[in-house]
């Protein structure tokens, strides 16, 4: 068993699909009503609902870990090119390379890289 969706409110549907397809390939899976369903190459459903993004903890985030460290560092450095916010700045450890950047709406998303088992 393993999560496969998580569910944002957006305040433009379009917006954040649009995000979320140039900077993670997430690509349309499904619409259900006003709801669109964004799906990644593991199955993993980024659904994205219209309505006021909600209040979270400053410590909410979401993640994308990415095959290599340079992947990371690419990513990053095209998002400061795009005037995407930038929450953490790249950091990078021995098994652990990361940032952390928001979508259009607001809400936290670390990306990183760390050696799989």
């Amino acid at each position: 068993m393993q999560i496969n969706h998580l569910h944002l409110h957006v305040a433009s549907v379009e917006r954040a699909a649009a995000f979320y397809a140039r900077t993670f390939g997430l690509t349309e899976h499904v619409w259900h009503d006003d709801i669109l369903f964004l799906r990644d190459d593991a199955g993993m459903d980024l659904a994205l609902a219209p309505g006021a993004p909600g209040e979270l903890p400053a410590w909410f985030h979401f993640g994308f870990r990415l095959e290599t460290p340079e992947a990371v560092r690419a990513l990053h450095g095209r998002l400061k090119t795009e005037g995407v916010t930038i929450r953490a700045p790249l950091t990078e450890e021995p098994d652990f390379v990361w940032f952390r950047c928001e979508d259009p709406d607001g809400h936290g998303i670390e990306v990183y890289w760390e050696p799989q088992p």
